[in-house]
């Protein structure tokens, strides 16, 4: 009895050191296990909860930044370049990478400081607003965080290296069907010896570089592209041109503009007197001022009280016409000021969506460029669009004398739908009244 009892107890005694020694090796691996023997089960315990809280520290500190949003009517665009890297650490508002859009180009700036961790989004892809677009790291500027950016790409460069050795092998390994393929075109040797002399002969008769290179399209030039062919197919465009004697404005304007430099800082140019007489003409005859509204060729005619006043800027980009609000209430300098600031603003990439909407008539300057003749096409839905050309002199006849003259060639292109001859023809007329007399403008 004795010898029973105390094998039993010998038993359950090593049975239960057993599961003591097992209970580290399920919670915290052969590491734990080994130290639980020594200090016992409490230090694995300890130390899985240690590791799992520092993982879990990584994983909030990066923030996925989404594309932002561009305007109502906008809900995607091309992300044109990264002006950051990897690694980079950047202050809170810096810009980081520029969206294009079919209208303007989209700033993604930084909604904190920190360290970019990840790009997410390569050159040129389509984004949507809302789409992940990069990791970001807030915090200060890590100590040799370039030194980590550097170190980061080398990995990649070494799976490229061996993915082109892998390709290169493979090719290497594949002589059979080499052989096979040069044995069999042998009944047939003479085509191929014909083609390349033919291409030989052809080759020698062209002399000079023959390169051509071709480019993806902008979302801007596609848009434009567009819209142009959309003025052609729904308007039913005409074009009317006269002739202007710019003696009058180019005297006013010599004798003033010294003086408007020096008080008002502003240069005083002809296209602040073209819009002001363009905004006269308009309010005389409002059909130039409509536009057509509804399916196919339209059902109403939407009238308008004021002039929003589109001009065309060529840009480096493409030609973008900003919107002179309410430019019927503003008089010479201040138009000419608000011209030189949109101008300013579509060269620097700086206009947005509020500047470029609407518009009710559109003022184009090709004679900035040369240009002598041209029929400028109309910005639809506008029912009218004013070319203005450059300045020649030349002989006219003015009460019976032959004399020589500033010259400036415009043309009106205008919807046949809204305008008839009549009114086109005394809308470019009392244009042309108005530059040859400026003083008419102050009786209008």
């Amino acid at each position: 009895m004795l010898r029973a009892t105390s094998s039993a107890a010998l038993r359950s005694v090593s049975r239960r050191s057993l599961s003591t020694a097992s209970r580290p090796l399920l919670a915290g691996g052969a590491h734990a296990a080994a130290s639980s023997l020594r200090v016992g089960s409490k230090r694995a315990v300890v130390n899985n909860l240690a590791i799992r809280s520092f993982s879990s520290s990584l994983v909030s500190r990066d923030e996925i930044i989404k594309v932002p949003s561009m305007a109502e009517s906008i809900t995607e665009g091309t992300l044109k370049q990264w002006l950051k890297k990897e690694g980079d650490y950047v202050e809170a508002d810096e810009e980081i990478a520029t969206i294009e859009t079919d209208k303007i180009d989209v700033a993604v700036n930084a909604p904190k400081s920190g360290t970019i961790t990840s790009l997410l989004v390569a050159e040129e892809d389509t984004v949507t607003v809302g789409q992940d677009l990069f990791k970001l790291e807030a915090g200060e500027a890590p100590a040799g965080g370039a030194e980590k950016a550097e170190s980061e790409p080398k990995p990649e460069k070494e799976a490229k290296k061996e993915v082109e050795e892998t390709k290169k092998e493979a090719n290497e390994d594949k002589p059979a069907p080499k052989e096979e393929k040069k044995d069999a075109p042998k009944p047939a040797p003479a085509p191929k010896k014909d083609a390349p002399k033919e291409e030989e002969k052809k080759e020698t008769k062209v002399s000079g570089n023959r390169g051509e290179t071709r480019v993806k399209m902008s979302r801007m030039r596609q848009r434009i592209a567009e819209r142009l062919k959309q003025s052609q197919n729904s308007a039913a465009s005409l074009t009317t041109f006269n002739e202007i004697d710019m003696s009058s404005l180019m005297s006013m304007r010599s004798k003033y503009k010294d003086q408007v430099l020096k008080e008002k800082g502003i240069k005083l140019g002809f296209m602040s007197a073209f819009a002001k007489a363009s905004c006269i003409a308009l309010k005389e005859i409002p059909a130039a001022n409509a536009s057509i509204e509804g399916e196919g060729n339209g059902e109403v005619i939407v009238y308008r009280d004021y002039v929003d006043l589109s001009v065309a800027v060529a840009t480096p980009k493409g030609l973008v016409t900003p919107v002179i609000r309410n430019a019927e209430e503003l008089s010479f300098l201040e138009i000419e000021q608000t011209i030189v600031d949109l101008g300013k603003k579509a060269r620097d990439n700086k206009l947005t969506l509020e500047d470029m909407a609407g518009g009710s008539f559109t003022i184009s300057n090709g004679g900035v460029f040369g240009s002598l003749y041209g029929t400028p096409i109309i910005n639809v839905p506008q029912a009218g669009v004013l070319g203005m050309h450059s300045i020649k002199e030349r002989a006219v006849v003015v009460d019976g004398e032959i004399v020589i003259r500033p010259i400036m060639v415009v043309a009106l292109t205008y919807d046949h739908r809204l305008l008839d001859g009549r009114e086109a023809v005394t809308f470019l007329v009392r244009i042309k009244n108005l530059i040859e007399d400026p003083r008419l403008m102050l009786l209008a």
